[in-house]
């Protein structure tokens, strides 16, 4: 499987910040990597669940993304796009929207809003959350739940691995940094 991956992507981070709705977070950039699976590669669903399993990032799941703005406070977050592209808002209104395209993973830290603008025919992504945060919560920018959102995300633990590239990899890069650590 690790033929399948390119050995280097683009990668792009955003800084998204409180928005007053969507906290998004604090500390953490959202991490694109574009192109992270070769252009080649026939079954990029299977490809992306298995190494994301490999890589500690289980409960993984097959669909879209929804149509409306929405958090995890209790996960971080790894979607790996398999087939067709669409443009997802990360961040809520004051967020970027970026499209994302078969190959390309976006790794979303605790907070961080994403909502579906617009997709193409058959649309799907592969999500997985780092082991022992499987158990997700779903959070809308609704009042009343934002206290309890923020505690939670500054309580998420950084994941043991980049759902990709493992120990060494560039969310190693700038998770860590973002904490003070270093290897």
């Amino acid at each position: 499987m690790d033929s399948a991956l390119n050995p280097s992507p683009e990668v792009h981070t955003y800084r998204l910040k409180d928005d007053g709705i969507i906290p998004n977070n604090p500390k953490l950039p959202l991490v694109v990597y574009r192109g992270a699976l070769r252009p080649e590669v026939k079954d990029m669903a299977g490809v992306f669940e298995e190494i994301f399993n490999k890589n500690g990032w289980g409960g993984s799941w097959r669909n879209g993304v929804y149509p409306f703005p929405h958090y995890h406070s209790t996960a971080h977050e790894v979607l790996g796009c398999y087939r067709g592209s669409a443009k997802i808002r990360f961040g809520g209104e004051c967020g970027v929207i970026l499209e994302v395209r078969a190959g390309d993973v976006a790794i979303l830290p605790a907070g961080t809003g994403h909502q579906n603008l617009g997709a193409s025919f058959r649309f799907g992504v592969v999500g997985a959350y780092p082991a022992g945060q499987e158990h997700y919560d779903m959070c809308y920018g609704k009042a009343g739940e934002r206290l309890r959102a923020d505690d939670n995300i500054n309580r998420v633990p950084l994941p043991g691995m980049d759902p990709l590239y493992g120990p060494a990899s560039p969310l190693g890069q700038n998770w860590k940094h973002a904490y003070g650590q270093t290897d």
